[in-house]
């Protein structure tokens, strides 16, 4: 017996997938949230140690706050490290809702970024193979997915980098012990970027965040795909709720790993301050000597909790929402059809 809504006699058109993708990511993020924060705290910590953490402290706060400020409650002491440490300092200094700080931005941000890059990449993916594969009957070749996940991960971080970058400052910013909050809210914060640094501050960082998105896209919408394939070519499962759990967790797994490095690197460089970083190149280069290639993978663990759990929600949330719009709309045609 099936979990959930049974498989579709026909695909879901192009407007049900689009608002499907949407809904099911932003359900996903509203549950993950709190993990994402984690993560981007942790991503940050240590950010402009050694030669560059001077001018940065001494631009939040004087030498006499810093002084007398405890740093071994900071949240930046190095016991307080990992997922448990930072999740817990988070609460104590800023209370439970300091673990969503950015929400209203990371729903923006789900709604565009998520309703183009896994809405349309079927559409895509199928633009693609008929006009490169036109007589091939095995299913779109990998080179195929892949290239249709860059090229919807590219057009979606074009379109909602905006919001990307708001929701990464207002997480981040909980991690200033000195300095009270820039913003009042995403609409402030939106405000406030585009007031201080002119309105290519809110596409700061598209560059990386394309070459991040556009591995990411791939490596999670190709892996997806042809894992559940896999799994119904040989008959392991049928095409319902735990065989898209199974193939959503090991596509989070995998996506983890390849897309750590990007996103540590897109982190610190959208949360940097003006002249910090030349470049995404230069803040992979500092972030090299500060911290070695450790560097690069750090918040794993939290990254792979969130971008796991992530997964397996939002798939198994967009797999069924595309089936349920469909019936609701084909149900809606047969009650308007004449007798």
């Amino acid at each position: 017996m099936g979990i959930g809504f049974k498989p579709l006699d026909q695909p879901p058109t192009v407007g049900v997938r689009f608002v499907s993708a949407g809904f099911a990511a932003c359900m996903a993020d509203t549950i993950t949230f709190p993990l994402d924060t984690a993560k981007v705290r942790l991503q940050i910590q240590g950010e402009g140690s050694a030669v560059a953490s001077a001018p940065r402290l001494t631009t939040l706060c004087t030498h006499a706050m810093a002084a007398q400020y405890d740093m071994a409650a900071g949240p930046f002491n190095s016991q307080n490290r990992g997922l448990a440490g930072i999740i817990q300092n988070i609460v104590r200094q800023e209370g439970p809702r300091g673990l969503y700080s950015g929400l209203v931005a990371g729903l923006h941000r789900q709604m565009s970024f998520a309703s183009i890059r896994i809405g349309l990449y079927d559409s895509v993916k199928n633009f693609y193979q008929k006009q490169w594969h036109k007589d091939s009957g095995n299913g779109a070749p990998m080179a195929t997915r892949i290239l249709a996940g860059i090229t919807t991960g590219a057009v979606a971080v074009s379109c909602a980098q905006p919001t990307d970058v708001v929701k990464v400052r207002m997480q981040a910013e909980g991690a200033n012990p000195f300095g009270g909050k820039r913003y009042s809210g995403a609409l402030s914060a939106y405000r406030t970027i585009a007031v201080e640094e002119g309105v290519k501050g809110l596409w700061k960082g598209t560059g990386p965040n394309i070459a991040r998105n556009s591995i990411v896209n791939a490596t999670e919408l190709v892996c997806y795909d042809m894992v559940k394939e896999e799994i119904l070519a040989l008959n392991l499962m049928t095409d319902n709720l735990p065989c898209h759990f199974v193939s959503a967790f090991i596509t989070g797994f995998v996506t983890t790993c390849v897309a750590s490095p990007v996103d540590v690197v897109k982190t610190r460089f959208m949360n940097s301050r003006p002249g910090q970083y030349t470049s995404a190149l230069d803040c992979a280069v500092k972030m090299f000597y500060e911290g070695g290639l450790a560097a690069f993978y750090k918040g794993f663990t939290p990254s792979f909790m969130r971008l796991g759990s992530w997964n397996i929600l939002m798939f198994v949330f967009y797999e069924q929402l595309k089936r349920g719009f469909t019936l609701a709309s084909q149900h809606g045609r047969y009650r308007e059809a004449p007798l």
